[in-house]
């Protein structure tokens, strides 16, 4: 929890720069892994953004419903035409969890003018010039570059670990561990990064030991 959580945390509150009185919508790309999986929650439970996460499979779609998205959209399919079938002619803020450099062109297209769109992944070319005409704000995300930079508001992370733990306890958010794992060899790790890179993991696994 505290990696992805403070992840997702900062991206919201802090690259997108929404608060508890944002309106408007958020896509979530890459909605059942562990980042989107809390990213999930944390919005809806703490703004008035409507929510639309993405996944491919059944069982992803109902993970990240059961996290709280309001719409489920699928990101191997035409996610503007997906998105304007709910309703909406554009979404105000896009989180982008994995596989930006493939989403660009979507995200070019359905972000709003001046909308904000944050990244959280390394894609090996990543053109924001198409996105200068809607003046849209493009930011990474990097949960240690307070640490890294001992930057002045790098207590923050303390606050931020402090009130999800009391979200947590209050059960207005849920762990994402989808499932549990004992033992600890090299074919074990070797396994579970393979499914990590496949995209096809959901939330979080745990690795007892």
């Amino acid at each position: 929890m505290p990696l992805t959580a403070v992840t997702a945390w900062e991206l919201l509150f802090d690259r997108l720069a929404v608060d508890h009185l944002t309106s408007g919508a958020l896509l979530v790309v890459g909605g059942a892994g562990g980042v989107g999986s809390i990213l999930t929650q944390i919005a809806r439970k703490l703004t008035g953004l409507t929510v639309i996460a993405t996944a491919s499979r059944a069982e992803t779609r109902d993970w990240v419903q059961k996290m709280g998205a309001h719409h489920v959209i699928d990101h191997r399919g035409d996610m503007v035409a997906q998105i304007r079938a709910l309703g909406l002619e554009n979404v105000t803020h896009i989180a982008s969890l994995t596989a930006s450099d493939q989403h660009q062109a979507c995200y070019e297209e359905i972000l709003a003018p001046q909308g904000h769109l944050s990244l959280i992944d390394d894609p090996a070319r990543f053109d924001i010039m198409g996105f200068k005409r809607k003046s849209a704000v493009i930011s990474w995300e990097f949960m240690f570059t307070r640490s890294l930079f001992a930057t002045s508001d790098r207590a923050r992370q303390h606050e931020i670990l402090e009130q999800v733990s009391s979200l947590v306890q209050s059960g207005d958010l849920v762990p994402t561990e989808h499932r549990r794992l004992q033992g600890l060899s090299a074919a074990t790790v070797v396994a579970l990064h393979r499914e990590s890179e496949s995209g096809t993991s959901i939330g979080k696994t745990v690795l007892v030991f």
